[in-house]
């Protein structure tokens, strides 16, 4: 495949921009996928779906990162999306399965310049206000913090929304059941992004109906929190 050649998802399928991020943060929480075998795809995804929450952010930690995307980008109608991503040929590669966005652990302008060379939605990680003028540079206002409880939880990202009005954000690492409300709760967070739902051990298991109900869980408390 050439550098500059754009891969086709399934089905080619093509959303703008706009209404893909849209929909990522429709029910504002975003499942952190690890799939270390791919054939847990599909039941997880059905699982995530049946719940109602049929988006998936699938990591590029594991091998089986790709050919998971692929698998639920064809055969199921749950946005599946790349995390973890740090080189630009991640890109390519999860585009070509079907990939219809991806998130970044941080700021690479390598891998946002390759997102925005294909059209492909990309929401990269920060922690800094540097991070975050480099990618307001780019035309880039919805942002992953990371590691949100790392960095500073929610204090610090009420201190960063201060001088970025216009950015929304998308708090990960370390969100969990327990925090996610005071996190909605803050005007600029969109969705929050986790994996307790997910937790790899359940899909190591077979365990997909405590995914569900975890699942589940996670719809009703974002609906009920605050924005």
């Amino acid at each position: 495949m050439s550098p500059r050649s754009v891969p086709q998802g399934a089905h080619g399928r093509i959303l703008s921009t706009v209404s893909v991020l849209d929909s990522l943060c429709a029910r504002r929480v975003v499942p952190v996928v690890v799939v270390d075998d791919a054939e847990s795809a599909l039941p997880l995804a059905r699982a995530l779906s049946d719940a109602g929450l049929p988006v998936a952010e699938v990591t590029f930690r594991t091998d089986a990162a790709a050919e998971a995307i692929r698998r639920i980008a064809s055969e199921t109608d749950v946005l599946v999306g790349a995390g973890t991503v740090i080189r630009p040929e991640q890109v390519d590669l999860a585009v070509e399965a079907g990939a219809r966005f991806v998130v970044t652990p941080g700021f690479s302008a390598r891998v946002v310049d390759r997102c925005l060379e294909l059209g492909v939605p990309v929401v990269p990680g920060v922690a800094t206000a540097t991070e975050v003028i480099a990618a307001l540079d780019r035309g880039l206002e919805l942002l992953k913090f990371f590691p949100a409880e790392a960095s500073g939880g929610i204090p610090a990202l009420r201190a960063l929304a201060g001088p970025f009005p216009d950015v929304r954000w998308i708090p990960t690492g370390g969100v969990s059941s327990s925090n996610a409300a005071g996190y909605l709760e803050l005007p600029a967070v969109r969705a929050v992004g986790g994996s307790w739902m997910v937790a790899p051990t359940l899909i190591a298991a077979g365990d997909f109906a405590e995914v569900s109900r975890l699942t589940t869980e996670a719809v009703r408390l974002a609906a009920g929190a605050r924005s």
